[in-house]
């Protein structure tokens, strides 16, 4: 059968370039990511970074991609106009697509929201997150408890300059009373678009079970109607985390 046809995209300048990064994540955040997804019932997956040709985003890989998962950091600028045109364009042709942690400042981001500032409070300093399910019954957070609980993340913080999402699966708590819609969905087009923020390069968040729980439903959430109706499975969901 028809799987949902996943691509994994990633700058993948920090693991080369910090010794922490790399220890993290040797082969890559989106190694990480896809290593992950290739083990899931229903989904055909690849990767693409930023230094190949095109980005590793030509028109032959958009065309056969679903869903496109992007992380991006240090680099934003370094992504040509013309080729997030063309993401930009097959997300209104249905293509979904799912931004990660600091790919709030991406091209792609601001020209689909319609922003070109993404601002937030920020600060670095390893804290506790806690990530608020506020939508129990809504896919993505399907599997999961009540929350997800991140030993050491990079703080954000509202104001977050975004249009109000269609719809809000999550809400983060920090250490320092800050807040943080950090589960956004849109539909932009024929598209679906997920903003999902935990993942900061430095801690080793896409190797926590309940985070990559929810990059998966994300993906089955975010994949063209007839793609998902014709997946042929998915994995089990994770146990559900009871918390006292």
């Amino acid at each position: 059968m028809t799987k949902i046809r996943v691509t994994v995209w990633n700058e993948y300048r920090h693991e080369r370039r910090n010794e922490q990064v790399k220890s993290i994540y040797p082969n890559g955040i989106h190694r990480a990511i896809a290593d992950h997804l290739e083990k899931v019932d229903g989904l055909e997956v690849t990767t693409a970074v930023l230094d190949e040709p095109d980005h590793g985003l030509t028109e032959a890989r958009l065309a056969n991609t679903d869903v496109l998962l992007w992380w991006g950091h240090m680099a934003h600028g370094e992504v040509r106009d013309d080729i997030v045109e063309k993401v930009r364009q097959r997300v209104l042709e249905g293509m979904g697509l799912i931004v990660l942690h600091s790919g709030h400042a991406s091209k792609i981001f601001s020209r689909l929201l319609g922003t070109n500032t993404g601002m937030l409070k920020w600060r670095d300093d390893g804290e506790v997150e806690r990530l608020w399910v506020v939508e129990l019954g809504h896919p993505i957070a399907s599997g999961l408890g009540e929350y997800i609980e991140i030993p050491q993340e990079e703080m954000y913080g509202e104001r977050f300059e975004i249009p109000a999402p269609d719809e809000l699966v999550f809400i983060s708590w920090f250490e320092g009373g800050e807040v943080f819609r950090s589960g956004c969905c849109y539909r932009r087009g024929q598209g679906k678009l997920f903003y999902f923020r935990p993942g900061h390069e430095m801690f080793p968040v896409y190797h926590q079970p309940e985070i990559l729980q929810v990059i998966t439903n994300s993906v089955f959430w975010a994949a063209p109607a007839q793609a998902a109706k014709t997946s042929y499975g998915r994995v089990a969901p994770i146990a559900p985390v009871v918390h006292p």
